[in-house]
């Protein structure tokens, strides 16, 4: 094995980067002597690329922010994903084991994967008709198109969630970022199955049943004092047992009067027939009142009957009034005690059941967001030069290549192939057939021409 003299490496190397620098000069030399056509293709790509640019549909993006889920919260959306995934329980290993299930992080990713839920997206979808707003026409379609306008993303430092949605109409924009929060609260609150809100549910239920049990009571209690007159019959038996002496009492001394009346006058006195009356109407007073020669309860507003009943049916109609009174009266301490529970657990439920902090609101964007315009004009220009510095370059290419070369021969051949029947094809075209009618005078010339011919 011959080795080369360092020497002669040296040339070598010389010669190559000699010959390297000067392929580079004639490259820049042919840019040069093509500028004017350079700038040309350049000025028409920058034309293009500005008409593109203003021909793209203007796009607005706004914005929503939302803070963290509490802490105290964090039960409530555990439940809430425990519910998306089918799962079960409650406390801390609910949310544990209903995150590891939908394996993420942080509370923050839950409300990230209700947002992108399927049901929230068809909520949205109907709500604006978007099927019609990106023309779809399933909705499988309306749901990717939702999506791709659609970025959802959670800052992993501040946990902040940041809702950004797209559209060319920037109030239906900034609308339906505000619709994303309030479905988003609306399904958290939906979801969430914490103990409060089963609590709640329960006690809603049982009392809407002891509501109508105490409706049923107090009807029942209501049309018996009613039907007996029985206002309050222990009052009523002590206010009647008064009555009844004040009416023996003056029973006793009309009586004392008659008997001394009669010692002195006949019975056809006129004092002696009124006392004897007036002692008749105390004794039925008092009869009617004590209930003499009754056997039951009677009906009030017959003959012979009070408007009250009578100290002899007051014992029987007791029995049955502190019964009723009795179960009017659990009713209502049962309705009182559900009452106060319901509202406590009420107040519980909304402690658990996460809400939804809103940072910033959406607002209507006033500046668009797509397309950038600059950036379209400069990257068209710059596509357009790049297109003219590689035709510079093959069309030098392809004049120093030799006549001779098959390669040149067989592009050649194919492109006089090519322009051959495109220039046939076009003159196909604007040929007009010769059994075509033309009217009036014109025809006849036509015709004519083509006699002489």
């Amino acid at each position: 094995m011959i080795l080369a003299h360092p020497e002669e490496e040296f040339l070598v190397e010389e010669i190559s980067e000699r010959q390297k620098n000067e392929r580079s000069v004639a490259r820049l030399r042919l840019l040069w002597a093509q500028r004017s056509l350079l700038f040309r293709i350049s000025v028409c790509g920058l034309i293009l690329s500005t008409v593109i640019a203003f021909l793209i549909p203007t796009r607005y993006t706004s914005q929503t922010r939302l803070m963290p889920p509490d802490k105290e919260s964090n039960s409530g959306l555990a439940a809430a994903a425990a519910a998306l995934t089918g799962g079960g329980g409650s406390g801390g290993s609910l949310g544990g084991m209903a995150l590891g299930l939908l394996g993420l992080s942080s509370t923050s990713d839950i409300f990230v994967g209700i947002l992108s839920s399927r049901t929230a997206e068809d909520a949205l979808i109907q709500k604006f008709d978007l099927r019609k707003v990106y023309s779809d026409r399933r909705m499988e379609d309306a749901r990717r198109d939702l999506a791709e306008h659609t970025g959802i993303d959670v800052d992993r430092k501040s946990q902040i969630i940041t809702i950004a949605v797209t559209d060319r109409s920037p109030q239906r924009a900034a609308a339906m970022g505000e619709a994303y929060v309030e479905e988003l609260d609306r399904l958290v609150a939906e979801l969430s199955t914490s103990s409060a809100r089963r609590e709640r549910i329960f006690l809603e239920g049982r009392l809407q049943s002891v509501t109508q049990d105490l409706e049923t009571a107090e009807k029942n209690f209501s049309q018996f004092a009613s039907k007996n007159t029985a206002i309050d019959v222990p009052a009523q038996g002590k206010a009647m047992v008064d009555a009844a002496a004040t009416l023996q009492g003056q029973l006793i001394a009309a009586q004392s009067e008659l008997d001394g009346l009669k010692q002195i006058y006949t019975d056809s006195n006129v004092r002696v027939r009124s006392v004897t009356a007036r002692v008749a109407e105390l004794r039925n007073q008092l009869n009617k009142l004590v209930g003499k020669g009754e056997t039951g309860v009677g009906e009030p507003g017959q003959e012979g009957e009070s408007a009250y009943p009578s100290i002899r049916k007051l014992p029987l109609l007791g029995v049955t009034y502190a019964d009723l009174y009795r179960q009017n009266k659990v009713q209502e301490a049962v309705y009182e005690t559900l009452t106060q529970e319901y509202e406590l657990a009420k107040v519980q439920e909304a402690k658990e059941i996460p809400t939804v902090k809103v940072l910033d609101r959406a607002d209507v964007p006033d500046k668009k967001s797509f397309p950038p315009h600059l950036l379209i004009m400069i990257l068209g220009t710059a596509l357009a030069f790049s297109i003219g510095v590689t035709w510079v370059f093959a069309n030098a290419a392809w004049e120093a290549t030799d006549r001779s070369d098959p390669r040149k021969m067989f592009a050649q051949e194919v492109f006089e192939t090519v322009g051959a029947e495109l220039r046939r094809v076009s003159r196909k075209g604007s040929r007009q057939p010769a059994d075509a009618k033309i009217p009036g005078h014109l025809g006849e010339v036509q015709d004519q021409t083509r006699d002489e011919k």
